[in-house]
């Protein structure tokens, strides 16, 4: 063994790749879609000559580096030489001026990296703040292969090598509900993660990942690429995720396990009918989902279309992404569940911080030794994350008596409906059980009365034909009522972050122009009934036949008052219950006509109509006054 490999297992990224190119320096470490390989000497020796001409340029182990790349091998071994000499913060290049200047002031850039001749949003937010701007050009034989171009920001200096406890990455959290904040990563989190992925996967040098994550992303870089160099494996870095060219890399670069998202899996899903021939000509040995959860009926329909085992693994930036992980087969895996611990210790918490028996729900709580040191300039963050050592996630679920790891929801997404905590994942799993649904995603509405309401978007498989009405009704199946979602809305795509992860917070202004109702008014006298009955309780002018009680600001109470008005007006034992399951004018008429006859209803809704306005009202008033 080399001296290197025999350094402490938590280490630095340099020592990971200098292990490597010690022990296997002519073995694949880097491939493209479009370009000869890099070996793992070569990869080494690319690390110090970027080292070097950061240094040439003043700069060096504290200084910090915002990179601006799109995915692809050079956004690799610029993270993996930049993390290795200094501290890199990749951002994300579909970034507009406004957030430019915010990642780049929040994170007290040093420096600027940017393709030759690209990212001119990014380059023009870095020349108006005087931030020193370098050009990365790319070596068009090879695989990752670049130079840098640009003067220096700093007289030269002697390259330094950072140590385990020194920042190696600075990413931002999510900010869909704050302020981002700033997680910095150590060289010990980084290597200790990748160690940790590594062994769930029993990663080895004979393995090949093919990288569609992006590359400003804790689960590209540490997931797929960093995991897959610590054990001597190789990775392809392709240029980000595309459906319709995933299925030609696995058959020109044969790789044997790829990692995403599910929304990324969902895709893939929807084109493999078309290359059933690559999949059995390439089989792979498996396949890895995180960073969202994985419903069942993705991981069953993945696992029957490629033979292949799926490993759902739980991760997040401040755990340098991986924190559970379902286990390789012959051990079992538990669909709903992301597995038992796999690097930091896990715990769940109650609200004072205390320590939860098996099968008590409260907040899923981590350490170890790739957990973030803590927010950077965040006292207050710091202070309601980290309780007695445990870092808490924001994640609320439970470990089982085998000490797997069930996830019920974040609990910033939970909807509160009228004080009722619901879990958006559970009426995920519900639609998605429907055979024609190949996405859904529950999410909050605001609610006059109830705070939030609950809506669903759906995607439908190819040929599925879906209506909002059998959708719900196949929810009430498989939900409580007050679980059902009040609206169901069906969408051609649902729409995603800058990594392909779903974000439920915010959605519903996304998607808020499906979500509007344009006004059509009733049809028919018992329509117009219920609509007069809903727009009286409410205290509307009117109502149309397709508007939603829920959504117009009912609840129970008040759909306790519709169906004794109704039951009063009409003569009928109308349950409230009826109002959950057909909540607008137009899937609720039939029902009373089914329940009481067609006819005999149209009929007095006839006559009522006919009176005059006085009269009519008198009348109602009489049939209602013992109603609530």
């Amino acid at each position: 063994m080399s001296r290197v490999a025999n350094a402490p297992p938590v280490g630095t990224v340099s020592h990971i790749l200098a292990r490597w190119s010690e022990e296997t320096p002519a073995a694949h470490a880097l491939l493209s879609t479009d370009r000869a390989p890099m070996s793992f000497a070569d990869l080494d020796k690319h690390r110090a000559r970027v080292a070097r001409a950061l240094a040439d340029r003043g700069l060096s182990r504290h200084h910090r580096l915002a990179t601006v790349l799109p995915d692809g091998p050079e956004a690799a071994t610029a993270f993996l030489a930049m993390a290795s000499c200094a501290t890199v913060a990749p951002l994300n290049p579909a970034y507009r001026a406004a957030d430019f200047e915010f990642y780049l002031a929040d994170l007290r850039a040093t420096a600027l990296i940017v393709p030759e001749g690209g990212a001119p949003e990014a380059r023009a937010v870095a020349l108006a703040r005087s931030l020193p701007l370098l050009e990365l050009r790319p070596d068009p034989r090879r695989s990752g292969a670049f130079d840098l171009l640009g003067p220096g920001a700093a007289p030269p200096c002697a390259p330094e090598t950072p140590g385990p406890d020194d920042i190696a990455l600075l990413l931002h959290t999510s900010g869909t509900t704050s302020r981002p904040k700033i997680v910095p990563l150590t060289q010990r989190n980084l290597s200790a993660s990748a160690r940790h992925i590594a062994a769930t996967l029993a990663l080895s040098p004979n393995d090949r990942c093919l990288c569609v994550m992006p590359l400003f992303h804790i689960h590209g870089l540490i997931g797929a690429l960093l995991a897959s160099l610590s054990a001597g494996a190789s990775v392809i870095a392709a240029p980000g995720f595309r459906r319709d060219e995933f299925f030609g890399w696995i058959d020109r670069l044969a790789p044997n396990w790829y990692s995403a998202v599910p929304t990324m899996h969902q895709a893939i899903l929807g084109a493999a009918g078309e290359h059933a021939d690559i999949i059995r000509r390439r089989p792979l040995r498996l396949i890895r989902s995180s960073s969202a959860a994985l419903p069942p009926q993705v991981m069953a329909e993945l696992e029957s279309v490629f033979s292949a085992p799926v490993i759902e693994s739980y991760g997040m930036t401040e755990a340098a992404h991986q924190m559970a992980s379902n286990p390789l087969p012959p051990r079992p895996r538990k669909p709903g569940s992301v597995g038992t611990a796999a690097g930091p210790e896990i715990a769940i918490l109650d609200n004072a911080g205390a320590p939860l028996p098996a099968g008590a729900t409260g907040e899923i709580a981590i350490r170890g030794p790739n957990v973030t040191p803590g927010y950077e300039n965040n006292d207050a963050a710091n202070a309601g994350a980290f309780t007695r050592g445990w870092f808490r996630t924001g994640d609320q679920g439970y470990l089982d008596e085998d000490g797997y790891l069930f996830i019920t929801g974040r609990l910033k997404e939970l909807i509160n409906r009228g004080g009722e905590k619901i879990a958006p994942r559970e009426i995920d799993e519900a639609l998605l059980a429907h055979p024609g649904v190949r996405q859904a995603v529950a999410f909050p509405v605001p609610h006059p009365s109830l705070g939030e309401d609950v809506a669903a978007a759906v995607v439908a498989k190819d040929d599925a034909q879906l209506n909002e009405a059998s959708l719900r009704e196949f929810a009430f199946g498989r939900l409580p009522p007050f679980k059902v979602p009040t609206r169901i809305i069906i969408v051609d795509d649902i729409p995603k972050g800058p990594t392909g992860k779903i974000q439920r917070i915010g959605l519903a202004k996304k998607l808020d122009a499906a979500l509007a109702q344009f006004f059509e008014p009733p049809s028919g006298a018992t329509e117009a009934l219920v609509a007069s009955t809903f727009a009286d309780v409410l205290h509307l002018e009117r109502v149309g036949r397709n508007e939603n009680f829920f959504f117009l600001g009912g609840d129970s109470l008040r759909a306790t008052q519709v169906t004794s008005r109704l039951g009063a007006r009409l003569g009928l034992d109308v349950q409230v219950i009826a109002v959950f399951h057909h909540p607008t004018p137009a899937s609720l008429a039939p029902e009373l006509d089914r329940l009481c006859g067609a006819v005999d209803i149209a009929d007095l809704a006839a006559e009522l109509e006919k009176l005059p306005p006085e009269e009519r009202d008198r009348i109602l008033d009489e049939l209602s006054r013992e109603s609530p």
